[in-house]
This record gives C-alpha cells, sequence and structure tokens, in this order.
C-alpha cells in the first residue's frame, strides 16, 4: 500500500474484493434469489395448489390431527414443531427434534385428513436461503465465513466511495464499445454507484441481523452464558421452561389455538410444542408477521397440561430490540410489496453484476503483454471467474432442472437436487482450466442459456397443470418461466458477444487488436 490516500484506498477496495469476490457473488447471487423464495418453492412442489387459509374450528381441528401424528411417530423428541397451513404452502408442516445423537424427522401432513401428504422432497427455495447466509456448511463455520465476507465487503464499498472523484458522473457512463478494461470498468461503476444505497444497507444490515452470533461476550458476561434468557428478555421468544421429569398429559391444543387467534390479529404461522409428555409442556403460538419493516413475531405461551396462558411476546417490543427487527426486515424485505420486492431483486442483480465485473477487472489488467507468458495464478483466477460468473447461475438452472426430472420416490430426493448444484458447479469451475479463457466463456454462457431453456422444457412437459397447456392453471409456472427465458435470453446475448467481440482499433493502428486474453492491459488513464 504505497501512494496517497486515494491511491491506498484503491489498492484496499481492489485486494479486498477479490479475495473475497467469489464468495461474495455467490452470496450475492442466492441473496437476491431469496427475495422470491416463496415463489421458487412453491414451483419445485407443483404438487401444492392455492387455498385459502384455514381458520376457526377448522384450523383447531388441523392442529390437532397433527399432534395425533407426532404422538405416534414421534412420542419422545424434544420439541415439535407444526408449521400451519399458508395460502403457498397448504399442509401441515412438521418437525421434530429428537435425542442428540438422532437424526431430526420432517413429514408434510393433509391438514383435511391427516394423512401423509403427496409432496415431492425438496428443500426449495429454503436451499438457496440457508446457503445465501451459511454456505451449505456447518451453521457455525458458515455463518463466520459470510460474516467476514461481509465485513470486507463493507470496507470494499467504502474505500470504493472514497477511490471515486466522479462518483455521480459515472452512473451516466458506460463505454461498451471501448477496450475490455474500460467497459467493464464503466460497468463496475455504473452497478456499483446506481444501486450504492442498497448495497450499503444489505451489507451493513446482513451483519446487523447476526451480531449476537459475531459478538456474543455482552450477552455472555451480562447472562452467564444463559442466551435462551437473554433472547425472552428482548421479547424475541417466549421463556423457555425445563422439564419437571414428571409425565403428564398433554391438554387438547385445539382450544388454545382459538384462545390465541382471539388474541392477535395476525395470521397464526406454526405452533412449538416444548416438553410434550412432561409436567412443564409448554405450547408456544407464532404468528405472522405485523404488516410494517419490523420483522417481529408475535407469541403467545400456554401451559401444555392446565392450558393457562404463560406470557406473550413480541406485542409492544422494546426500543433496542425494535431496531433489531428492523434491521432484519430491511435486510430480507418480507414487507416489501411487488413493485418493492421487484426493486430489491434488480438492486440484489446490480450487486451480482458489481462484484462480477470487479473480480473480471482485476484478471483484465494483469493479462500479460505481447511476447510474454501467462503465469499460473492469472490463469487460475481466469478459470475461477468463469466458474463463479457463469457456473454459478448453471449450477441454479440445474437444480431446478433436477426437480422436475428426478423420479418422486426417490430416497432422498431433496439431498439428490443439492449434489446436482454442486456437481454442476464444480464441473463449470474445472472445464475452463482445460480451455482457451475466450472458448471458456462463450461455453459456460451459452450452457447457462440452454440449461434455462432446458428447465422452461422441463417444466411444461412435465406439469400437465401449467397454465400453457391447460389454461386457467397456475399463474407461477407461467411467470417462473418467463424469467428463465429472459435469462435465456440474456445469456445467449452474452456468450454471442464474447464470440464476436472485436477489440477497437487505436488511431493510427494497422492491424486489430488481439483477443482480450492476449491484449496488452492499457496504461492506467486511458
Amino acid at each position: 500500500m504505497t501512494g496517497g490516500f486515494r491511491q491506498s484506498m484503491a489498492w484496499l477496495h481492489t485486494w479486498s474484493g477479490l479475495v473475497v469476490g467469489w464468495v461474495l457473488l455467490a452470496i450475492f447471487v442466492t441473496g437476491t434469489a431469496s427475495y422470491y423464495r416463496t415463489d421458487i418453492s412453491r414451483w419445485m412442489r407443483p404438487e401444492l395448489p392455492l387455498a385459502a387459509p384455514l381458520s376457526g374450528p377448522d384450523l383447531a381441528a388441523a392442529t390437532e390431527r397433527a399432534v395425533a401424528y407426532l404422538a405416534v411417530h414421534a412420542p419422545k423428541a424434544r420439541t415439535w414443531f407444526i408449521g400451519l397451513p399458508q395460502p403457498e404452502k397448504p399442509v401441515l408442516d412438521l418437525f421434530w427434534r429428537n435425542r442428540p445423537g438422532e437424526p431430526p424427522g420432517h413429514v408434510h401432513l393433509d391438514p383435511a385428513t391427516g394423512a401423509e401428504a403427496a409432496v415431492r422432497d425438496t428443500e426449495g427455495g429454503d436451499f438457496l436461503y440457508r446457503f445465501h447466509f451459511e454456505l451449505h456448511m456447518a451453521p457455525f463455520w458458515g455463518r463466520w465465513v459470510v460474516g467476514i465476507c461481509a465485513m470486507i465487503m463493507l470496507v470494499a464499498l467504502i474505500s470504493g466511495v472514497v477511490t471515486h472523484r466522479r462518483i455521480l458522473a459515472d452512473i451516466f457512463t458506460f463505454r461498451r464499445d471501448k477496450a475490455p478494461r474500460r467497459s467493464f470498468l464503466d460497468a463496475h461503476n455504473v452497478g456499483g454507484v446506481l444501486a450504492l444505497p442498497f448495497h450499503l444497507m444489505i451489507t451493513y444490515t446482513g451483519i446487523v441481523t447476526l451480531a449476537t452470533f459475531y459478538m456474543p461476550w455482552g450477552v455472555t458476561a451480562a447472562y452467564r452464558g444463559n442466551a435462551p434468557a437473554f433472547f425472552a428478555d428482548a421479547a424475541w421468544i417466549t421463556t423457555p421452561r425445563p422439564p419437571a421429569n414428571r409425565p403428564a398429559a398433554l391438554a387438547p391444543v385445539g382450544p388454545l389455538i382459538e384462545r390465541a387467534v382471539a388474541m392477535v390479529p395476525q395470521p397464526l404461522e406454526r405452533l412449538t410444542i416444548a416438553n410434550q409428555g412432561d409436567a412443564r409442556a409448554t405450547v408456544v403460538a407464532v404468528f405472522a408477521e405485523p404488516r410494517g419493516i419490523a420483522r417481529d413475531h408475535p407469541q403467545i405461551a400456554f401451559d401444555g397440561v392446565s392450558g393457562a396462558m404463560l406470557e406473550a411476546r413480541g406485542l409492544d417490543l422494546r426500543p433496542a430490540a425494535k431496531t433489531f427487527t428492523t434491521m432484519t426486515g430491511l435486510h430480507e424485505a418480507h414487507f416489501a410489496g411487488g413493485g418493492l420486492r421487484l426493486l430489491f431483486f434488480l438492486c440484489g442483480l446490480m450487486g451480482c453484476a458489481t462484484v462480477a465485473t470487479g473480480i473480471i477487472l482485476w484478471s483484465i489488467a494483469r493479462l500479460p503483454r505481447a511476447g510474454e507468458r501467462l503465469f499460473l495464478g492469472l490463469r487460475l483466477v481466469q478459470a475461477l471467474n468463469v466458474g463463479a460468473v457463469a457456473g454459478l447461475p448453471a449450477a441454479v438452472a440445474v437444480y431446478f432442472l433436477a426437480n422436475r426430472l428426478l423420479p418422486i420416490g426417490l430416497a432422498g430426493r431433496a439431498e439428490w437436487e443439492i449434489r446436482a448444484f454442486f456437481a454442476a458447479w464444480i464441473l463449470a469451475a474445472l472445464v475452463p482450466l482445460v480451455r482457451p479463457y475466450r472458448a471458456a466463456w462463450s461455453e459456460g454462457l451459452a450452457a447457462v442459456a440452454l440449461l434455462c431453456l432446458a428447465v422452461v422444457a422441463a417444466d411444461i412437459l412435465t406439469l400437465p397443470q401449467h397454465g400453457l397447456r391447460r389454461p386457467g392453471g397456475d399463474p407461477l409456472f407461467v411467470r417462473f418461466d418467463g424469467a428463465m427465458l429472459l435469462l435465456a435470453f440474456l445469456f445467449a446475448y452474452a456468450s454471442r458477444r464474447v464470440v464476436h467481440y472485436e477489440a477497437p482499433r487505436r488511431r493510427g493502428a494497422r492491424s486489430t487488436i488481439p483477443s482480450p486474453a492476449a491484449a496488452p492491459a492499457p496504461p492506467v488513464g486511458r
């Protein structure tokens, strides 16, 4: 780091972005897709139709059926979680935790009959959502890796702002017919500056949402390591009760549901039943977020044996807790309607483009001059760039394709979809190592376009209820396929541009400048 302050900031911006650029791109891509997490999950479970939410006696009866199923199939589980039917997922979503060392259980039930629902096993949009902040790693390590990358991203954003002398002019400057380095730099600046408020907000709130995970020492000191007590004092959860180790029958849950619904105007999302079969069993009703930015979940806890109400939480949060839930709400945008959600999505795409052009710029600026050999480190960076920028969208498309093509009854089907995702990504990262640079880019981008088209074809051919095959069908499938067709067009156009690209002639030059893989990097400032 040499030179003046601005030069030092430029050095910091360049290297901080490169070190974690590939991980940041994966975080941005999956996070941007997570704005439509519910729609993706619905598309990946086409057996589930839209249905009106249950209420009153129907909701209470469905809950009783869920409890009856759990009492038979998970009698020794420590905790039962019952996701209640929602319009986008009209089934009972049951999950339970067993003793340490035993795998958890998960099943969907028909709320009308209590029988197991015929729903394909898939993680749906939840896989992309959790990958966004855990990278499909163990939660402890995955969240730490993402947190470190987010902190470096914040440094890169601030140093980038300091580096720019003409930050407002960069919004309106894009010279796509110039040399590759200049075009990518303009694209990097436009994407970064135009959505800069979003980038700062989404990076900062992403760190804040896991602040107690990254900095637990205050909670540890004040609560002697009892984190649940801290969360209860913040009114984010109800107070946990230890078991009494005395057996007792669980009270009927239906009347408790009716009482809880009468107290809170929000729809009921789920139930948590802890210490079932014990004298200190607790039934917690968790409601949907009230309308607004803050991500609050009102909760009411009942004694599972007597049915007496124990406490209500989240109805009136204190300022500090309210600030935290507002930060979380800003990051996840659950409050956003259709238009605002689309704006968040487009800003997320600009974040993806900013990171992608940044890592490509690094390799373009270090291309060898005529007569020099390409050093191994740069060759590896070039391959990783292709594997990240083209490989990750290809992997997501394969994930969608596997959802339609894998047999419905395949054991561990959800895991096979995820394996297909990673297999495609690994393949897309390895192929550029043995292909010429320009060919790797054109082939990788073309592969994404073909995979997107394959997703559309598989969707139409495998679903009799698709809107293009049966008028009046669920319009979600048509909208999803339209988005995939648009992506296919964009990636196909990018592939064609790479194939037919010719570097511009310099003034006075008699021959065409070589392709980007062999062209010398222009001097700084040109």
